[in-house]
């Protein structure tokens, strides 16, 4: 078997795109969605007619408004190709705004729902600041799975199950990123890859804290840079992975064994740890490398989430 097929024997495997018509091709199970990810997608000559007649439908109502039909209108779509879930992210200007949030997600619901779509087939994506894991909180209280993303700390992944999220996405690639920018001339690619990678060790950790102590939240490790982090979370509950890693999985056929495993992380040592919003901030702010990416990845996705405003303005004048 290919990689990708062995991968599917140990994770459920998530395809990261906006462009849906990549999605067959590698038979996953869900997908995820972001900002970045839905702006590139409608630039692209294929998807400028969806789009277009998406805004055109709805273009008198207010700009959040045409920009949420845009988004469920790809999950739609991708639906129609993917037997399981979908994400479709909130936007991340209000990542500090818990009431905002609530009411954004229960939009994005409702139009899902009036389309008829179930609400089980959709994840929330909410950044993971003190206040979107808040608006997570009572949205899974009502009903309505979460997906909490830009997550780099062990303690937000602590609230997150804290919580009672349905999923978290923790940020493989842009963790290794920020300790190899860090480390700058003493890296060693060499020594850090694989399992000693700083973003598949965290992974890991969330991973075995999560099964050791009960935690139903599920993870899904996400932002991958190389096949190698792929690999060395086989065994995670769920791996998201842009379309030309996926490729790459498919295109090869060397070994893919086991690395997590939910029992023997039952086994472990592991202390219980809960947070309340003073030590969740303090521990946020004692990791740099966190507080920094967290911060960074909002920045860039409400810079691509004006940019679809910018694109939608245009077309409906």
């Amino acid at each position: 078997m290919n990689q990708l097929d062995q991968l599917k024997q140990h994770t459920i495997v998530v395809a990261d795109t906006g462009n849906f018509r990549q999605l067959a091709q590698f038979a996953p199970r869900d997908a995820t969605t972001n900002p970045s990810l839905i702006l590139k997608a409608v630039q692209q000559p294929e998807y400028a007619p969806l789009l277009a007649e998406t805004v055109a439908a709805h273009a008198a109502r207010p700009l959040e408004a045409i920009v949420d039909e845009v988004l469920v209108r790809f999950g739609r779509e991708i639906l129609a190709i993917v037997p399981g879930r979908v994400s479709t992210e909130v936007d991340a200007r209000l990542s500090f705004d818990t009431d905002a949030t609530v009411a954004r997600a229960e939009r994005l619901i409702g139009l899902y729902e009036a389309a008829g779509v179930p609400r089980h087939r959709v994840l929330i994506k909410i950044a993971a600041t003190w206040e979107g894991i808040r608006a997570a909180e009572r949205l899974q209280r009502a009903g309505i799975h979460c997906n909490l993303t830009l997550l780099f700390a062990f303690c937000q992944a602590v609230a997150c199950g804290d919580a009672g999220v349905t999923l978290i996405s923790p940020f493989v690639g842009r963790i290794y990123d920020w300790h190899k920018k860090a480390a700058g001339s003493t890296w060693d690619e060499a020594a850090m890859a694989g399992a000693n990678d700083p973003g598949v060790k965290s992974v890991r950790a969330i991973f075995e804290h999560y099964k050791r102590h009960g935690i139903a939240t599920e993870v899904m490790g996400a932002s991958f840079r190389n096949t190698g982090q792929i690999v060395a979370l086989a065994g995670c509950d769920l791996l998201t992975i842009a379309p030309e890693l996926l490729a790459q999985l498919q295109a090869s056929d060397a070994p893919v064994p086991k690395a997590l495993d939910a029992e023997a992380a039952r086994a472990l040592s592991l202390p219980e740890v809960h947070l309340d919003e003073k030590t969740f901030r303090w521990a946020l702010n004692q990791d740099a490398m966190a507080t920094e990416k967290l911060a960074e990845g909002i920045r860039a996705f409400a810079v691509d989430a004006g940019k679809l405003d910018a694109l939608i303005e245009g077309l409906r004048r």
